[in-house]
């Protein structure tokens, strides 16, 4: 079942706090950035944030699922929480902040003929 974008779009308002937060379509659901890490993916209309110690720590009773077969156990974010703007900034803030920085690709060679 695919997430409708005005999930997509009531998560990222939620997030504003947070600072710079984007969703970008990611194999047919969404991932959401901040500050140019992928923090938390929304798959099947329910919030998935990557689990980091500070983030575990803000929200203790957190149920662990992966987003999608094969994928990485992530905090899954109860629907009630959905409603504090406050705990899911500072959630994606500290997961954010708590990541490796992104590792930036090395551009393409172009092929020889």
């Amino acid at each position: 079942m695919a997430t409708d974008k005005g999930t997509v779009s009531f998560i990222v308002d939620q997030l504003s706090g947070a600072g710079d937060v984007t969703a970008k379509p990611m194999f047919g659901e969404y991932g959401l950035y901040c500050a140019g890490k992928l923090v938390a993916l929304i798959c099947d209309g329910q919030l998935f944030i990557k689990p980091t110690p500070g983030g575990r720590a803000l929200v203790q009773e957190c149920m662990e699922a992966a987003p999608y077969p094969g994928a990485k156990a992530c905090l899954l974010i109860d629907l009630e929480l959905w409603d504090d703007r406050d705990l899911l900034a500072a959630l994606v803030e500290v997961t954010a902040a708590e990541l490796p920085a992104t590792k930036k690709r090395a551009p393409r060679k172009a092929k020889s003929a």
